[in-house]
């Protein structure tokens, strides 16, 4: 069930957005996702400074659009959310300058899109969002996606592909190194980093306990 508190102090922004947010049946990018996210972006906003409003709309319509991990759209998935959110914020009467500003964070905010974020509001759902991959939570989601893809968890004869190139559409645990541990360099704010740090020390510290296991 909705709850427009968990949005403080944007619960009535939030109220009118979230029937947007979450497009599909994917897990890991669910309403907990927009929640999580949410929750990292008023953090970092809090040291950081920023429109928490366009912040708070581009935090809720940055995954409107769903796309597939395994989709030749993928890359392309944030600019299409970013054009839905636009429609959707000019229905709501907000200015053309702040649809602007949210549609940039919104695009900006993908790996896959490869956009460089341009305002403070951009780099804090990039950031945001990227602390949502990595950590535990980064771990859940990780083999969520797998299983969803149809990958195995890891290569049983050569986990640690010693003698392989790592290939994360096969084994859900090469992920860790073709993506999530590169994560952590890429952050754009102070307080980002800061966060990033702990959750990627967190990250090592699974994947060295899961490769003891096997």
């Amino acid at each position: 069930m909705f709850e427009a508190e968990a949005f403080s102090p944007h619960g009535t922004l939030a109220a009118a957005l979230i029937a947007h947010a979450a497009e599909g049946d994917d897990g890991s990018h669910d309403l907990a996702h927009i929640l999580r996210v949410f929750r990292n972006a008023m953090r970092i906003h809090a040291g950081e400074g920023g429109d928490g409003r366009i912040l708070a709309a581009a935090v809720l319509l940055h995954d409107c659009v769903a796309v597939e991990k395994n989709s030749p759209l993928r890359a392309k998935a944030s600019a299409l959310a970013a054009e839905k959110a636009s429609v959707i914020l000019s229905e709501l009467g907000w200015s053309e300058a702040d649809i602007e500003a949210a549609a940039h964070a919104i695009t900006a905010h993908s790996f896959s899109a490869g956009v460089a974020p341009q305002t403070l509001e951009a780099k804090i759902l990039q950031d945001a969002d990227r602390l949502d991959a990595i950590g535990m939570v980064g771990v859940a989601r990780c083999f969520y996606i797998g299983g969803r893809m149809g990958s195995g968890l890891y290569d049983p004869f050569d986990p640690a592909a010693t003698n392989r190139p790592f290939d994360d559409k096969r084994y859900a645990i090469d992920h860790f190194q073709t993506k999530l541990f590169k994560l952590a360099e890429g952050f754009q704010t102070e307080t980002g980093r800061r966060i990033a740090a702990a959750r990627d020390k967190s990250l090592r510290d699974f994947l060295a306990a899961f490769m003891d296991e096997i």
